[in-house]
């Protein structure tokens, strides 16, 4: 009798187990639920956030802001080749229209814009006795050698620009391809911009260095810098 009066207590111990295990599965969802263990998930993987900026550009940043020009900061890009833009932004609004401006660092967006604002802009008013209605470039981020190079031109790190010409209120248009050797005011405006941007770039080429700067300016912020001509 004891014996199975053991027997009726495990038995009836084990229906009370058996109807509660019952109970929460008929809840409204499995505890696990089916296949979200054993199957991977076909989610895309959660896409980190971009790291800060570092100092220097943060810096940079603040520098435009404080001039009143309108920038986007653009992702840091790593290209094949060794190519990359890197702590670089994208002008929108310098005060001075400008055409072709792609990714620039933001050391050199800031001395372009600077330039066009304090440099070309004053020197086409004092000299030309006209407004710069419009900059024109042949681009920034592009990348390829140095001419005759292996070396990677600054431009493969979106760290210079090709400026072509100035188009005025009055309609002129100034090409350095066609009016570096000319005479009189024309000139003496171009040799006043490039005088302007040999004090914000660290290297300025013109046609007086060599024949494939015959058409253009370039600036850019490579080198330690102190390089014009």
């Amino acid at each position: 009798m004891e014996e199975r009066a053991k027997g009726n207590r495990r038995g009836a111990a084990f229906a009370v187990l058996l109807a509660s295990a019952m109970s929460l599965g008929a809840c409204s969802g499995d505890l696990v639920p089916r296949g979200r263990v054993a199957a991977p998930s076909s989610r895309p993987p959660v896409a980190r956030a971009p790291s800060q900026p570092a100092m220097e550009t943060r810096q940079c940043f603040a520098r435009l802001q404080s001039q009143a020009v309108s920038f986007t900061p653009l992702p840091d890009r790593r290209f094949d080749g060794g190519c990359s833009a890197v702590g670089s932004v994208k002008l929108i609004d310098i005060g001075v229209p400008a055409t072709n401006l792609g990714a620039m660092t933001c050391g050199l967006a800031a001395n372009f814009a600077a330039w066009a604002r304090y440099g070309v802009q004053p020197a086409a008013r004092l000299i030309l006795g006209a407004e710069i209605e419009r900059i024109e470039t042949f681009g920034t981020y592009n990348c390829r050698p140095i001419a005759g190079s292996g070396k990677l031109s600054e431009h493969a790190h979106s760290n210079a620009i090709d400026v072509s010409a100035f188009v005025l209120s009055d309609g002129r248009r100034i090409t350095i391809q066609n009016d570096w050797n000319s005479g009189g005011r024309t000139r003496q405006f171009l040799e006043a911009v490039r005088a302007s941007a040999c004090k914000r770039f660290s290297t300025v080429l013109s046609p007086d260095y060599n024949a494939a700067h015959h058409d253009h300016f370039h600036f850019d912020m490579g080198g330690r810098g102190g390089f014009c001509r």
